[in-house]
């Protein structure tokens, strides 16, 4: 994570976080999400086969979108049973459970994925170390994105009821 603080642009940072989120928890892929006008725009990726790199997903409607406007780790052990889960977008993916954790979490500006090819139920440990890349992250994104690039989210969350359904 040390490397963050020299990155001077942001392609290369978002290389340095997407290989180091997927070292870091030995998961099967990863990606770094941006919040841009109201969309999560999937800028990076490092994964087994391709997921969503250069797409953009309302943020209302995607699971990134819940952690960033939540501002909490999004954590779903077996994605198929989760309701904040757009099934069409992951069945055709290896993905067989996730965790995405938001960059900067007083105002996010976007969040970092990781995913598994079998259930997983992530530890503490993994939890706590994807935190700390994702403010390391955050940090250094916050030099490199100008105001243009990232829209702010919506103050309040979104979710509603106790399963956190996007609303």
């Amino acid at each position: 994570m040390g490397d963050l603080t020299l990155v001077q642009d942001l392609e290369q940072g978002q290389h340095i976080i997407r290989g180091t989120a997927r070292r870091l928890v030995n998961a099967h892929g990863s990606t770094v999400v941006l919040l841009e006008d109201g969309y999560c725009f999937y800028a990076d990726e490092d994964a087994v086969s391709p997921l969503w790199k250069g797409k953009r997903f309302p943020v209302q409607q995607c699971i990134s979108g819940w952690a960033i406007l939540n501002r909490q780790p999004a954590i779903v052990p077996d994605i198929q049973v989760d309701e904040r889960v757009p099934q069409e977008a992951y069945r055709p993916t290896f993905v067989k459970s996730l965790v995405i954790v938001p960059m900067r979490v007083d105002d996010p500006l976007g969040a970092i994925g990781v995913y598994w090819i079998q259930p997983h139920h992530v530890t503490d440990e993994e939890l706590a170390r994807l935190q700390s890349l994702a403010e390391a992250a955050g940090a250094a994104l916050t030099r490199l994105v100008t105001p243009a690039d990232t829209v702010r989210r919506p103050s309040r969350p979104v979710s509603s009821g106790a399963t956190g359904t996007p609303v």
